[in-house]
């Protein structure tokens, strides 16, 4: 299955080529290539598809769309285990660095 997934940037690295991004996923950080979007800011959503961030989204219609994408629970968990450069598992914690629980991060604490 291939989904496009709303992510929040976190930071942005221009310092390598292609421009790199940390992007969070309901919790999910993942490394994502900005180099399609380099208009995007610190702050925003973006949707990414295998990695590549493909445009920018609204903040109320990317949490919406999370939502949705949280009832489906395992699917989504194992669609963001095999995304972005490398295909690597990816490092499952929250926005504030501990350990990630609920739809996209694992089993609830």
């Amino acid at each position: 299955m291939c989904l496009a997934i709303p992510g929040k940037v976190l930071a942005i690295d221009t310092t390598v080529q292609p421009v790199m991004g940390d992007v969070s996923f309901a919790g999910v950080r993942k490394r994502v290539c900005l180099e399609w979007l380099p208009e995007a800011k610190v702050g925003e959503y973006v949707i990414v598809h295998v990695g590549f961030a493909i445009s920018r989204v609204d903040e109320d219609e990317a949490l919406k769309t999370l939502e949705i994408l949280a009832t489906m629970g395992d699917m989504v968990r194992s669609e963001l285990a095999t995304m972005g450069p490398g295909m690597d598992e990816p490092t499952v914690v929250s926005d504030d660095g501990t350990p990630a629980t609920g739809a996209f991060g694992g089993a609830p604490a």
